[in-house]
């Protein structure tokens, strides 16, 4: 699978060229346009508990959509849900990764992508406790609001980020999540800021430079409220 980015940084789409018969699974809605002769097929691996597993315990759809290209080969085009970039990672055997739920748009056949607790800590972040593990060998599409950043840390390399900008990171990396103010929880709150993440090298974490929960908040916050 070949894929085209199009339109980045701001309203990314992803054309994904798929090879006679190749396959790619997306996440549900996932999908903008495709060539003719494509098969589209949805499913729920794991059966109806894995369909569960997914829209209850990760955020995403019920379903995971299979396109198939035809003998001739065909492509896929994939947008995320808010205006934003995509990223293809590469998946490699023994470098699995934690996907923040609401990121994933796609993977290729040969790479797996299951329902994952991200640990008590990760509870506590923006990205909610349960994401998605990509494991296997092949490509995953992402999709973030706003522009893709990735840092790169070495062996005892530190970094603070905010938690909800955090979208994956490599799964041996060691983290701890904290008030970004360091005392009381007053102080946090006049400070503007909330919980953040503290990673240690070595791996890769990518972030998006915009907050979908600082989204949601304003459109809270605007709305029309009944007196």
């Amino acid at each position: 699978m070949d894929v085209e980015l199009r339109h980045n940084p701001s309203n990314t789409v992803a054309r994904c060229r798929l090879a006679p018969r190749e396959s790619l699974n997306t996440e549900g809605g996932a999908m903008l346009a495709c060539s003719a002769g494509v098969d589209i097929r949805s499913s729920t691996p794991g059966g109806f508990l894995g369909g569960l597993r997914r829209s209850a315990l990760s955020a995403g759809s019920f379903y995971v959509t299979t396109y198939t290209a035809p003998d001739q080969g065909g492509w896929v085009d994939l947008a995320g849900k808010l205006p934003g970039d995509v990223i293809t990672v590469d998946v490699a055997d023994g470098q699995e990764w934690f996907v923040g739920h609401g990121s994933w748009l796609g993977n290729s056949p040969d790479v797996t992508v299951d329902p994952q607790f991200g640990g008590m800590k990760q509870m506590f972040g923006g990205q909610g406790a349960f994401g998605y593990k990509a494991s296997g060998r092949g490509h995953v599409l992402l999709g973030v609001y706003g522009a893709i950043d990735v840092m790169d840390l070495g062996p005892g390399e530190r970094v603070t980020i905010d938690t909800g900008h955090v979208v994956a990171y490599h799964l041996a990396m060691t983290f701890d999540v904290r008030r970004a103010v360091q005392g009381k929880t007053m102080q946090t709150l006049k400070s503007g800021e909330g919980l953040v993440f503290d990673f240690t090298g070595p791996g890769r974490v990518l972030l998006q430079t915009r907050n979908p929960r600082e989204l949601e908040r304003l459109i809270d916050e605007n709305r029309p409220r009944s007196s």
